[in-house]
């Protein structure tokens, strides 16, 4: 610690740990976030379309499915976007080899995907709910 310089207090080190995450976790948030991105889009396209059907009164037999299948829908964003930021932070975040030569895949990196896409799946529901599907049905 340099001379003259106070410790951090307990908000100063969280700031600072969001400001260095290290690479691996980086990765690993930035894998899911992009693919919870993805899904959750699709997922409000079809959000939308049963939402406008159910207003309007009209069949839901013309909507993919047949019928209100929004909780589905919703595991299922929940499901692929722990899948894939599991199998893609798997991909991108290898481990040094012990010989110090290359890099090795281990299931660890796979933990760490699943660990971060959890949070981010049910956020990017939250956000779904709350603000883009209010905003969108308004225009």
């Amino acid at each position: 610690m340099k001379q003259g310089r106070e410790p951090r207090g307990f908000f100063g080190k969280r700031l600072y740990q969001l400001q260095h995450a290290p690479r691996p976790v980086f990765r690993a948030v930035l894998a899911s976030g992009g693919s919870a991105l993805i899904y959750t889009l699709i997922y409000l396209a079809y959000d939308l379309q049963v939402e406008r059907a159910l207003r309007d009164g009209t069949s839901l037999l013309n909507i993919l499915g047949g019928a209100d299948l929004r909780a589905e829908a919703a595991a299922l964003l929940v499901l692929f976007t722990v899948v894939s930021g599991s199998v893609m932070t798997f991909l991108i975040v290898p481990q040094p080899a012990a010989d110090g030569r290359g890099v090795q895949r281990s299931g660890w990196s796979a933990a760490l995907g699943l660990f971060a896409s959890l949070p981010i799946a049910y956020l990017a529901l939250v956000v779904e709910s709350q603000f883009l599907k209010p905003l969108l049905l308004g225009l």
